[in-house]
């Protein structure tokens, strides 16, 4: 491509006549009617798409049980509270996620503590997490940042050490697998997310899975308002067969049989949606190769033990080599209808975090790639065409902000 070429938003011609999304959900004629069949029988919410939707993820996670949620926030929220999270409570986190993992732990009144990331996958630091540790941690909660899953297993041994509870943040990571483990098999906790632009989706909605029968039952009362007609959890004797007593403080938290019906049919797709996302992942590797070795960004590096889920692809800019900032190669390319992003800016940089007492400085691997940051369209309903728009368009506006 002519290094010269005039870029879009600069007048010239954009790569593509129509805006592409960073991501979007992909719902066929087999989806909706399986909606449909659900909205005409007598169940919208309670029924019994609900229990089929828990065991169909349970199945696919490795897990014994499964607590759909109305989200994926509340799903977390849930797994602190089943954790037992309180005041005085720390739980180490990574800063690059979204606001809903650590906010989570403040809802229980306990306190998040930021620890750095690795600079090459962009997963929260296992050496940083060791050093994070104090006697009023409880938790551990690792994300799976654009759909590569942590090491699990050497999490899974950190935790047993400290005798830490080992929740997962796999919201982008449904399916994936670490070392020939499934994602939802390894930790106490694993919350996957069923938004439009996740792996599958309900629309909104969330869930835990686990192995533990005590964190099951304690979610399961969460999500409807800390009400049950469990014998085992109620005070004295049963009035009736309708009796049921409010035994905590819960939240109304349930997903609907309409939300349920929707994940039955993705579900059953997953292993198609995932393997899109992977020849899209591909081809980017091997067209921006060329970038990379002009010194002009770095591509996502995955653990050769992992299989991702590939919720995102982020690009990694090389400022030092570009005679541009991230902002305005950013509105380039979204100039050039590609519907670029950003994800995340580190947590603790928000505004409410800063009047908690949170710093600039906390987790500087974190910040510095923040700065870099740009994740481009990645989704399974993307053309082979559109792909070769997102390649052409980020190709053609880094070559012209290139110093040499």
């Amino acid at each position: 491509m002519n290094q010269l070429e005039k870029l879009a938003i600069h007048g010239g011609k954009p790569i593509r006549n129509s805006l592409l999304s960073y991501g979007s959900q992909w719902v066929t004629e087999e989806d909706i009617a399986t909606v449909v069949e659900t909205m005409q029988s007598p169940f919208l919410t309670q029924g019994p798409r609900i229990a089929e939707f828990e065991s169909r993820v349970a199945e696919e996670s490795g897990a014994q049980y499964a607590v759909a949620f109305c989200n994926g926030t509340a799903a977390l929220h849930g797994a602190m509270f089943a954790a037992g999270i309180e005041k005085g409570d720390e739980v180490i986190t990574s800063p690059l996620t979204f606001a809903a993992t650590s906010n989570s732990v403040l809802y229980q009144g306990g306190t998040p503590v930021f620890s750095d990331i690795n600079p090459q996958t962009y997963l929260l630091d296992l050496e940083a997490v060791h050093t994070s540790i104090t006697p009023r941690t409880k938790a551990v909660v690792p994300v799976d940042f654009s759909g590569q899953p942590v090491n699990m297993q050497a999490f899974r041994a950190l935790a047993d050490k400290h005798g830490l509870v080992y929740i997962q943040d796999a919201a982008h990571s449904l399916g994936a697998s670490y070392d020939g483990k499934v994602v939802g098999s390894v930790a106490d906790m694993t919350m996957f997310s069923f938004h439009p632009v996740k792996p599958v989706t309900t629309a909104e909605g969330g869930i835990i899975v686990t192995n533990n029968e005590e964190y099951y039952e304690k979610l399961l009362r969460f999500r409807s308002h800390g009400i049950t007609k469990d014998s085992r959890w109620m005070e004295g004797d049963s009035e009736g067969p309708w009796y049921y007593q409010m035994v905590e403080l819960g939240y109304n938290y349930r997903m609907t049989d309409i939300q349920a019906a929707l994940g039955v049919a993705q579900i059953g797709r997953l292993p198609e949606l995932l393997s899109r996302r992977n020849e899209i992942a591909q081809q980017y590797d091997r067209a921006f190769a060329g970038l990379e070795h002009a010194g002009l960004l770095w591509r996502p590096t995955v653990d050769k033990q992992a299989m991702s889920g590939w919720h995102l692809y982020v690009l990694s800019l090389n400022l030092e080599n570009l005679k541009a900032g991230r902002r305005e190669v950013y509105e380039a390319l979204q100039a050039e209808n590609l519907g670029v992003n950003v994800h995340y800016i580190p947590v603790y940089l928000h505004p409410y975090y800063k009047k908690l007492g949170y710093t600039k400085g906390i987790c500087p691997q974190a910040e510095k790639l923040y700065e870099t940051f740009i994740t481009i369209p990645l989704f399974p309903k993307m053309s082979d065409e559109d792909v070769k728009d997102v390649t052409a368009a980020v190709e053609k506006v880094l070559s012209f902000f290139a110093r040499s």
